[in-house]
């Protein structure tokens, strides 16, 4: 048997459970008429959003019922992002709101999590800023939870916990899942790489992979309780197993959950160009159930800048990839990152940005300006181009993929596309809205077909936004 030494043990894991019984009794006591609720928000990635509904799991388990609003709660959490400036601008707006509410409650509870807050300069400002705010904990400590909860209701005082760690693995944590058509599992934490704009891996530690078996048999409960849709999740899913003994890696994880008896589908991000390998594009070409999309981040179309962001491969090499992955699966649909105005690039870079996604023809793109880090390399490069001037860009940007996904969107006209449908488009008029397996976004007259559905699609009509289709 494998002994992770990143693994949080089961005995430390009890002591949270205890603790989380003891915060029960104290909130039956506290509330003697009605339950306490609490507002879980996360912001950013889907790996903050699945890292949310664990913490929405813990509160459940001490009492809380789970409202969706902050309006009226007794505890609210933001768990935050801190991968762009405006992420945090947002939190710090919101939480604004949050001390508004604690006015007309004083006994609100306010606590702030995740990736903004593991940065110590932050947690300090926040700690200073807003008095208001009873908790503030980092990325290695989520597990813990319990334990801060019992000890600010039974002594009243304030918790500030950021440890510095390479990251840590928990197991077993309880979920309550936003969805009950598609889940999220994380198969990796943390990352390697350190691009130099990036503030990750100074956040979320060290690469570290999930047990193969834990994965497995959670994703196998999950297909076995109606799930639908399973996004496997990581900072470089290409990378997973990497650190692990016996020979894993991703293309064999895909494989053996494919294997798994049920009628749903695989989807998976972020995959790094430098390992997307070979053997990863025959997996998903092989698998009925992986889903035919790739998000592939490329960032830039320039060699020069790509050097800068130290992400060890070239044009070439990414184009490479996108050739073999169009050979060998002609239907695929591809998405990417854009940053614009890295320190150092100049509009003949930019050009190079467009003419790759005239060459690619991107289903989408993510598109944003270079968002300065601290505590990143990149954060202290010269950065002589003016913001408007960047601005300029992403506008040239925007458009141009604008026109590249409306035309891909119409090569989808008059074809047949399997359907998972995962929510109401205009309930008014009965439209019903949910995905391809490229991952496009479909809206057609439901005509019986509900929510949780697969169902065929003949596709009527496109725009640059979705399709629109109606049932075979």
């Amino acid at each position: 048997m494998l002994v992770m030494k990143n693994l949080v043990s089961e005995q430390e894991l009890l002591v949270q459970r205890n603790y989380s019984k003891k915060c029960e009794e104290i909130l039956k006591n506290m509330f003697i008429d009605r339950q306490p609720v609490c507002y879980v928000h996360s912001y950013g990635c889907q790996g903050n959003v699945s890292d949310g509904e664990k913490i929405k799991g813990m509160l459940a388990k001490m009492g809380y019922g789970i409202s969706d609003s902050a309006q009226g709660a007794d505890l609210a959490i933001f768990n935050t992002c801190a991968i762009r400036e405006n992420a945090q601008d947002r939190v710090f707006g919101n939480l604004g709101m949050l001390i508004h509410y604690k006015k007309s409650n004083p006994g609100m509870l306010i606590g702030l999590c995740g990736c903004m807050v593991q940065q110590e300069h932050v947690a300090k400002k926040i700690a200073k800023v807003f008095p208001g705010v009873n908790l503030i904990f980092g990325t290695h400590v989520i597990h813990k939870l319990p334990e801060f909860i019992y000890n600010i209701l039974s002594e009243k005082r304030r918790i500030c916990d950021i440890p510095d760690s390479d990251g840590v693995i928990v197991e077993g944590l309880p979920v309550v899942r936003e969805s009950r058509i598609k889940a999220s599992v994380p198969i990796s934490f943390g990352c390697n790489n350190f691009c130099s704009y990036c503030i990750v891996p100074h956040v979320k530690g060290r690469e570290r992979s999930r047990d193969f078996f834990s994965i497995y048999n959670e994703v196998k409960s999950l297909v076995d309780g109606g799930f639908k849709e399973i996004m496997l999740l990581g900072q470089n899913v290409n990378s997973y197993g990497n650190d692990l003994d016996g020979g894993v890696n991703f293309s064999y994880l895909l494989s053996k959950i494919n294997d798994i008896d049920g009628d749903f589908r695989i989807r998976f991000m972020t995959s790094h160009p430098k390992d997307a390998t070979a053997e990863l594009i025959d997996t998903m070409a092989s698998c009925g159930k992986i889903c035919k999309h790739l998000h592939l981040p490329v960032q830039c179309g320039s060699d020069k800048i790509l050097g800068l962001m130290n992400r060890k491969y070239n044009i070439e090499q990414y184009l490479k990839i996108v050739e073999y992955a169009r050979k060998k699966i002609p239907n695929i649909s591809l998405t990417s990152d854009i940053i614009v105005g890295f320190p150092g690039e100049t509009y003949s870079d930019f050009k190079k940005t467009l003419n790759l996604i005239k060459s690619v023809k991107y289903s989408s793109l993510f598109m944003f300006i270079f968002s300065p880090r601290k505590g990143t390399a990149a954060c202290s490069m010269s950065d002589p181009v003016a913001s408007e001037e960047k601005v300029r860009w992403l506008r040239e940007l925007i458009d141009c993929q604008n026109e590249i996904s409306e035309e891909v969107h119409k090569s989808y006209v008059g074809r047949a596309q399997r359907v998972l449908f995962d929510g109401a488009f205009r309930a008014d008029c009965g439209m019903i809205t949910g995905r391809t397996d490229t991952n496009l976004v479909v809206n057609c007259k439901a005509n019986g077909a509900k929510i949780g559905d697969f169902a065929d699609v003949k596709i009527i009509r496109s725009s640059r936004m979705a399709l629109e289709g109606e049932l075979i």
